[in-house]
């Protein structure tokens, strides 16, 4: 079992706002959190946003959903995260979500869990250094222990932003395994970044939503199969 914590803000560079599109007539990241729900083996979810007064509307969709927020410092992520492990009470196993994902796979963040328990690792993702699944179904689970480590020694910019890195690119202190699959969706765009990317998620709801809103990342597959204007929307693999 673990605690989710997602972080998300409205104040992104290349699709500012995104987290709160209107995705089939729900908040973008409420949609996602509507997959998480679904995840057999969290605990719980926390939203991790800025302090910055541009997320206070970001802030009060989430509680107005009934929905746990912490609020740190917008660049300083890992902090922001350390921040929220704390507030949680410091739980065991933690695992790191990012709110431009609203294709998330329960199944596949459920393995992901499982893999790092079984395999004893410190850290464990499912992208790696040689990604099988499709960019959006990212999951990183780490005991939470391990990254206050990482928030008390590193004086490194790039960790602060990318929450992790001190983690994994350190196998000489840590354990790390890799969740992959067979099938090789490396290359394959299911995150949220670009309007194109928006356009794309949107299609995806409006076709298999309203008739199962639990519908499967291999549902995803199908349907752009049967699309062949979004196999590569955007100029990206959508399959």
């Amino acid at each position: 079992m673990a605690l989710a914590i997602l972080q998300a803000r409205v104040s992104s560079t290349r699709l500012p706002g995104k987290v709160l599109a209107d995705l089939v007539g729900a908040p973008m990241v409420l949609r996602q959190v509507e997959r998480l729900s679904r995840c057999r083996r969290l605990t719980g979810l926390v939203l991790a946003i800025p302090d910055d007064p541009r997320d206070d509307g970001l802030e009060e969709t989430l509680r107005a959903a009934d929905l746990t927020v912490f609020r740190g410092d917008l660049n300083n992520v890992l902090g922001r995260f350390a921040g929220a492990i704390r507030a949680a009470g410091s739980p065991d196993t933690v695992v790191r979500l990012t709110a431009d994902c609203p294709l998330a796979d329960p199944e596949v963040i459920d393995a992901t869990i499982a893999l790092f328990h079984a395999s004893g690792a410190d850290y464990t993702s499912n992208t790696g250094d040689h990604r099988t699944f499709p960019i959006g179904l990212d999951a990183e689970v780490f005991r939470a222990d391990a990254l206050l480590e990482a928030d008390r020694e590193t004086s490194d910019p790039y960790d602060r932003e990318h929450v992790t890195p001190f983690l994994y690119r350190r196998p000489e202190r840590y354990r790390i395994s890799t969740h992959s699959q067979q099938v090789q969706e490396g290359a394959v765009r299911w995150t949220v970044d670009r309007p194109d990317d928006l356009t794309f998620v949107r299609e995806v709801y409006g076709a298999l939503h309203a008739a199962k809103p639990d519908f499967t990342s291999q549902d995803i597959r199908r349907f752009v199969a049967s699309r062949p204007d979004l196999a590569t929307f955007g100029g990206d693999r959508r399959l």
